[in-house]
């Protein structure tokens, strides 16, 4: 299941996609009266915030399989990128977590109050990039939700700034809040042969320092700023908890992969089970 899509296969996905999907993504991209938080408190990269957030409903959407009435969980909701488009689409519940405690309070005082469905937490557990002060170790953290209670789990560019064993606990986490048959969602860096030799020959963007792995980092001194794994151990990590690829990998365009649409990989696993 970890294929690269060609182009032809990608021009085929495209033209299958719904023109509902397009249009509505379209309209949120350029939707004045959708919030935007004000620049000084977006810590989450740049870009333009609606069209970033319309273009990853797209791929929950079209790639993931996300549905209106999927129970929703995105950790690592940051100030509200995703959550934002997603109060145009999802008919059930969203729950957003994260350990930045002003963008949790910017999507509560904003995103809540006018869909009271979509609720938002702080969770406080250590990350040397965005929570140095964290009380809670996140390789033992827990998730405050019930097992099973979520169809749909978001974590775009989450495990990129994870160490292994964080990455291991968040794992088996996500598996234990998914429902059986629910899928999770992530974009990160996967080191493959290809994305291997783009780090060899320094081509890859973020440059990678080149190890054995399963952890590749970008930048010695501050480690959780860019984090890549080995594709057969990050997928071997969440096969361990029951959770495997849905589809082929859609390969980002980091490591120098051609025909690629985004700039991170996108990866979908599927919990075993029946709907």
């Amino acid at each position: 299941m970890n294929e690269i899509l060609t182009g032809r296969r990608l021009a085929v996905l495209r033209r299958n996609t719904d023109p509902r999907l397009e249009w509505l993504c379209a309209q949120i991209a350029r939707n004045r009266f959708l919030p935007v938080p004000p620049p000084d408190r977006v810590f989450i990269g740049d870009g333009d915030f609606r069209a970033i957030g319309a273009e990853f409903l797209r791929h929950f959407v079209r790639v993931g399989g996300l549905k209106p009435k999927h129970r929703v969980l995105e950790i690592g909701c940051g100030i509200g990128r995703m959550a934002v488009p997603l109060t145009q689409y999802l008919d059930s519940s969203y729950d957003g977590v994260d350990i930045v405690e002003d963008g949790i309070r910017w999507c509560a005082e904003t995103i809540t109050p006018v869909y009271p469905e979509f609720h938002f937490r702080t969770l406080d557990v250590a990350n040397a990039l965005y929570n140095p002060g964290g009380a809670e170790d996140a390789a033992q953290t827990r998730l405050p939700f019930p097992d099973g209670g979520h169809d749909f789990v978001i974590l775009t560019s989450v495990i990129t700034h994870l160490r292994t064993a964080e990455t291991v606990r968040y794992a088996a986490e996500i598996a234990r809040v998914l429902k059986p048959g629910g899928r999770c969602f992530l974009s990160l860096f996967l080191v493959d042969a290809r994305a291997r030799d783009g780090i060899a020959k320094k081509t890859a963007r973020p440059a990678f320092l080149e190890a054995a792995g399963p952890e590749f980092i970008a930048d010695e001194a501050n480690p959780n700023a860019a984090v890549a794994y080995s594709e057969s151990f990050l997928l071997d990590t969440f096969a361990a908890q029951g959770l495997r690829p849905a589809r082929p990998i859609l390969r980002g365009h980091w490591s120098g992969q051609r025909n690629a649409e985004n700039f991170q990989d996108l990866l979908v696993l599927e919990k075993e089970g029946a709907r």
